[in-house]
């Protein structure tokens, strides 16, 4: 029982899932450790969907600025309560996507806000969409999932709705 105990303790510091989840996920698929982290990764962003349309009227200003000072950004990142913004992991995820905003340099925020036109004849939509929008990308500390999943991860472990309003990426030379 103790090896289970510790297996059910380190899916769940490696997850965020709840001790129960993740003990029914390694129930249901039979101790199985890749399985059990795919399943409570299913079930946070069914859990994600679910709070999709509850209203995020708090959250938090951030900025991210390169060691060279040269490139940076600027978040709004929204959650449901103060309790939640003043989180750890809400904090950390704010940074991090930050940081993601200045490696990437994504010019838009979700597929939806791309306008047809500005899709190239020659390239794959879905390919474009990775490319150029925020949510789609592979996030750049684990390209095993995208900043979307990233997101729902947190809100999994939150319990709150969790959305990236809008962002701006400045660096020395580009633009106007």
């Amino acid at each position: 029982m103790a090896a289970a105990t510790n297996k059910i303790k380190q899916l769940r510091e490696e997850t965020g899932a709840g001790v129960m989840d993740c003990k029914r996920a390694l129930e249901q698929t039979g101790g199985d450790w890749d399985k059990a982290k795919e399943l409570l990764k299913q079930k946070g962003l069914e859990m994600a969907a679910k709070k999709s349309s509850r209203v995020a009227s708090e959250g938090r200003i951030v900025s991210y600025v390169h060691h060279n000072h040269k490139v940076g950004a600027l978040l709004e990142i929204n959650c449901e309560t103060d309790f939640v913004a003043k989180n750890e992991d809400f904090g950390k995820l704010c940074r991090d996507i930050a940081m993601h905003v200045v490696a990437t340099s994504p010019a838009y925020l979700k597929k939806e806000d791309v306008p047809k036109e500005d899709i190239p004849q020659n390239e794959d939509a879905k390919d474009f969409y990775k490319r150029t929008c925020l949510l789609e990308q592979p996030f750049v500390k684990d390209d095993k999932m995208t900043i979307g999943e990233y997101v729902a991860s947190v809100i999994a472990k939150t319990g709150e709705n969790i959305v990236i309003k809008r962002f701006v990426r400045l660096a020395i030379g580009e633009g106007a």
